[in-house]
């Protein structure tokens, strides 16, 4: 009964079904159920329970034992086995695996034979009393099956798994099937962002939501993704962030709101970045970055918690400490030490230029003082940095929606949370003078016009929110798969999104 396959003989996925030995013999048996008048792909079943209840209420009885409990269970069955007028396999369904035990005594001929024309990866549905073998497998003896959905491509086999790491991305479907950790990282993001929701909940946040088609992209510094909308005959993007819908809720009035959202940037892939990513975005009224930088420690440890019951975790064979408080270090003190220099914001351009290529950092012509001291804390410390840290008060020029600094106006009450040499979060006390930020705008497109495709379009409706009155303000945007990489030990974002961007076959 078992085909399933090793890696050195993966079936061709773009070969016909009836041209391969081990998919043939699955049509044949496909069939041959029809011939019996079985429809193989029916449309409904009712299962009553699922593997972990089954276990929880059953396991520790002794080998040999027959509770009286009936149940019915549907899932995949894989590792199908038989032994003479035996036959056992493990049934997968949506919260673990329980054993089936199939008699021909219990099953009758016909029905057994029936049985026999099930293979690895057949959906089924069984009905059948909780009993342990003789070696003590908690299992059901099945006393009637139907089949409910008839798999045409064999299996990776149980003991190789799939281990084409590409596969494994493109057909998640597989992947979830037959790796537990697979199926481990997916329930840890959805905890992940259910402690997330919780947190803020709690807290007395909103949860709304924002468009992602939107007239002007705004929210961050990134290339977007454009597209056209044909009944108004313009060109639209969708959202590289929601920062400036959410400012308009503020200043209509909603003090607290949060947004799980889909952000989208048209810019490169590699190891943490996907053109696809999920962001969570907050924003407080009469709050200022201080008080994010609590609610960040406190939401951050939270999720920790809750996906692996303590705040110290291993991170690519490292303990990473995420319990409160975390690290405070300014941007322009920390290059100075890295660096063993002096620099300050007030050096003339060229000599900071001098350094970075000295330090063979690629930089822009149009880069001012504040975007090139960022690009040597970027260059020389970020991936530096292990324990959660908050990198605090950003050049303004690299700021264009953060409010300056109360006690120096070259920096912005900004900070971003470094974590295991990765940014995980960026938030800043808001920037809410309209003059100010229509300045700021100014700027931005001046640099876009120099080249800089990711600097901001001037967003004028924004402005004019701005113009009735945003209350001071402080938003945080937590990147929630970075997060979800920490807690479930992953160096590739590609392993907690379940469906990430790959180029074409």
């Amino acid at each position: 009964m078992s085909d399933e396959t090793t890696p050195e003989e993966q079936l061709d996925d773009r070969a016909s079904l009836a041209d391969h030995p081990l998919t043939a013999v699955r049509l044949a048996k496909l069939e041959e159920l029809r011939s019996r008048d079985i429809n193989p792909y029916p449309h409904t079943f009712k299962p009553d329970a699922v593997a972990a209840e089954i276990h929880a209420l059953h396991d520790g009885l002794e080998p040999g034992a027959e509770t009286g409990t009936s149940v019915t269970v549907a899932g995949r069955l894989l590792n199908v086995r038989s032994f003479g007028k035996l036959r056992f396999g493990v049934l997968q369904d949506r919260s673990g695996q329980i054993q089936l035990f199939v008699s021909k005594a219990v099953l009758g001929d016909e029905a057994f034979e029936i049985f026999d024309l099930i293979d690895n990866g057949d959906w089924v549905g069984a009905h059948g009393e909780v009993i342990t073998t003789k070696k003590g497998e908690l299992s059901i003896r099945v006393d009637r099956f139907e089949i409910l959905s008839k798999a045409l491509r064999p299996f990776p086999d149980k003991w190789h798994g799939l281990q084409d790491q590409e596969r494994r991305y493109r057909q998640r479907y597989l992947d979830l099937t037959v790796n537990e950790e697979a199926r481990a990282t997916a329930r840890a993001r959805i905890a992940t962002v259910r402690s997330l929701r919780r947190s803020f909940e709690e807290r007395g946040f909103l949860e709304v939501e924002t468009p992602m088609l939107q007239a002007k992209p705004g929210g961050a510094l990134a290339r977007p993704f454009i597209t056209h909308h044909t009944a108004l005959d313009m060109d639209m993007y969708l959202r590289i962030a929601p920062e400036l819908y959410l400012k308009r809720l503020i200043v209509g009035g909603m003090h607290k709101v949060f947004e799980i959202n889909r952000n989208f940037r048209n810019e490169g892939m590699d190891t943490s970045h996907n053109p696809e990513f999920t962001m969570l975005e907050s924003y407080e009224a009469f709050a200022d970055y201080e008080d994010v930088m609590k609610l960040t420690e406190e939401v951050v440890a939270a999720a920790a918690l809750a996906v692996t019951g303590s705040t110290t975790v291993m991170y690519q064979d490292r303990e990473l400490d995420l319990a409160p408080p975390f690290r405070r270090l300014p941007m322009l003190e920390a290059v100075n030490e890295q660096l063993d220099l002096n620099i300050s914001y007030d050096m003339p351009v060229d000599e900071l230029r001098k350094l970075a290529g000295d330090l063979q950092i690629k930089v822009e012509p149009s880069w001012g003082v504040g975007k090139l001291v960022t690009a040597l804390f970027e260059a020389t410390i970020e991936d530096r940095l292990w324990e959660p840290t908050f990198v605090i008060d950003y050049p303004v020029e690299v700021s264009p929606l953060s409010k300056r600094h109360r006690s120096n106006p070259q920096v912005t009450e900004r900070f971003e949370l470094i974590v295991a040499g990765r940014e995980l979060a960026n938030a800043f006390t808001e920037l809410n003078d309209p003059a100010e930020q229509r300045r700021r705008f100014e700027e931005q497109a001046a640099a876009r016009v120099a080249g800089d495709d990711e600097a901001h379009l001037i967003d004028e409706d924004y402005v004019r929110a701005l113009e009735y009155g945003l209350p001071p303000t402080a938003g945080l945007g937590l990147g929630v798969d970075r997060l979800v990489m920490i807690l479930t030990n992953h160096a590739s974002i590609r392993e907690v999104v379940l469906f990430p961007h790959l180029r074409p076959e």
